[in-house]
């Protein structure tokens, strides 16, 4: 499975971005898909994450309320809404797939994509 991620850019505190993250094939073997992000000199930070076939979704707390994860099974495309966004959310956003578990961890994700930058100025 490849993972496309695209959207990112630079924008202002307070306004939207919304990421994309595209499967390259049916995502059948898929259990659940997430968000990462890495800041320069940091660890990569969870995000949310979703199931596949379900609508379980976890958002870390610094996230909640202000991103929404979503998917649309028929277009093999995982979304997440960032609105409000602040200049602590500058980061590499890299999306990720799992075949076995929803997890927080990036360990548990078989699959990554390339990454996309977020940059939010104040």
């Amino acid at each position: 499975v490849q993972l496309v991620d695209s959207g990112g850019g630079l924008v202002q505190a307070g306004d939207s971005l919304r990421l994309s993250c595209a499967a390259s094939e049916r995502t059948f073997s898929i259990y659940a898909m997430a968000w990462f992000r890495q800041a320069p000199g940091k660890e990569r930070q969870f995000v949310a994450a979703i199931r596949w076939s379900a609508d379980n979704t976890d958002y870390a707390d610094s996230v909640k309320g202000r991103f929404t994860i979503s998917r649309d099974n028929a277009k093999n495309t995982v979304y997440l809404q960032m609105n409000s966004l602040k200049p602590e959310d500058t980061a590499v956003y890299i999306c990720a797939a799992g075949v076995s578990v929803i997890s927080r961890w990036p360990q548990f994700y078989d699959y990554w994509g390339q990454g996309t930058q977020v940059t939010v100025s104040s």
